[in-house]
């Protein structure tokens, strides 16, 4: 494990999967991140690479040969390379192999950098293209915020607080894939109160939103986090059924759609990256 620590927080970081597995407040004591309970979700903060959601058949075509991959692809279950840069700030890398190779044809390097600034902590991803093809690829974040955060408060007392006025349109899902028909989410005020029953029909997917900043806070108390994030085309919301958490999920892709034709050119949200160049995005959650 990697420990980043400063004046206001303490994280904790795996090298399997370069995931955030704690966040916590050092002067409340408040830990900000799902326990990671297996019995609802044994995850915390999952990296999705080189797909984000699920694949039509779980198989995508490229160059006439079929590829067949997971929900989310494979980075979430392998072991990065670590690298402790200072107290407050930790990159991990992973790179292509024979193994990824075999599913995934493409030379690659992924970073993840994650840094402590005051309250808040940074995680960036940067995709490198190290062949001499062109590099098809998503990568997506899958951070897990407890809910409820402080002792007797309930799942219902939070809400979401998205930062800009606008209709939220929630992309259905039909067997994890992305239906042709969108509904409007019930915000008031541009608030969305939280109850289990959100996701009893799977996770909230949007498309180009707006916002670039939701907070997570609770009628009872003044704790929360502010999640930031810029220039993500989509965004995913999730809780496992009946599950103490809340997922933020800012998406440079989406998972296929029902009419997919499985070709990865054609994935919706896919990114082209031409050889010996660079792509980075980054979010930040805030304490209070």
């Amino acid at each position: 494990m990697i420990i980043l620590e400063n004046e206001k927080l303490r994280a904790v970081i795996s090298p399997k999967g370069a995931e955030l597995q704690s966040l916590i407040n050092k002067d409340t004591g408040l830990e900000y991140m799902w326990s990671g309970d297996a019995a609802f979700w044994s995850k915390h903060s999952p990296v999705l690479f080189p797909v984000v959601g699920a694949l039509k058949e779980d198989t995508y075509f490229y160059k006439d040969k079929p590829y067949h991959l997971p929900r989310h692809g494979f980075a979430r279950e392998r072991t990065f390379l670590k690298d402790q840069l200072s107290l407050e700030e930790a990159v991990f890398t992973l790179t292509h192999d024979a193994e990824t190779l075999a599913v995934y044809p493409f030379a690659f390097l992924l970073r993840l950098r994650y840094q402590l600034k005051g309250n808040s902590l940074i995680c960036t991803y940067e995709v490198s293209n190290t062949g001499y093809d062109e590099l098809l690829f998503s990568v997506g974040a899958h951070p897990a915020f407890a809910v409820p955060m402080v002792k007797d408060t309930l799942y219902k007392d939070y809400y979401l607080q998205f930062n800009k006025t606008e209709p939220l349109h929630r992309w259905k899902l039909e067997g994890g894939l992305i239906a042709d028909h969108a509904e409007l989410l019930p915000t008031q005020n541009d608030q969305l109160p939280l109850t289990h029953q959100l996701f009893y029909e799977d996770a909230i997917v949007l498309k180009n939103m707006l916002s670039n900043s939701i907070t997570v806070g609770c009628t009872k108390h003044g704790h929360g986090i502010h999640f930031n994030f810029e220039n993500f085309p989509f965004f995913g919301i999730w809780a496992s059924k009946d599950a103490n958490f809340i997922c933020l999920e800012p998406w440079c892709g989406i998972a296929d759609s029902v009419q997919h034709n499985q070709q990865l050119i054609n994935k919706e949200g896919i990114i082209t990256l031409t050889p010996n160049t660079n792509w980075q995005h980054c979010w930040n959650v805030e304490c209070f």
